[in-house]
């Protein structure tokens, strides 16, 4: 399990917490939350179980847990999750209404 990523980022007077982590090898999912005032508004999961046992794999993970993270980032400065209603989950980058 590797260490994620966290932020706290000031958009529209609000602060928004994104939290991203690594489940570990034996559920390799990358985790991507987006917080505000405690809630989870947003979440982001990508697999990785096709690149384990690759040699360099640790390396491709962190560079997906960083891409993740990042791409969560802009998303919200673009407006994407400042909008009412309900939290937007999203797995391999693919938004699921």
């Amino acid at each position: 399990m590797l260490l994620g990523f966290n932020n706290n980022i000031i958009y529209n007077e609000d602060t928004y917490h994104i939290q991203t982590e690594d489940n570990g090898l034996k559920n390799p999912v990358i985790i991507s939350l987006l917080y505000l005032k405690g809630e989870i508004i947003a979440t982001q999961k990508s697999s990785y179980a096709d690149i384990v046992g690759e040699p360099d794999y640790q390396e491709k993970i962190k560079r997906m847990m960083a891409e993740q993270h990042n791409s969560m980032i802009e998303e919200l400065l673009a407006g994407r999750y400042t909008g009412q209603g309900k939290p937007v989950e999203t797995e391999e980058g693919k938004a699921i209404q």
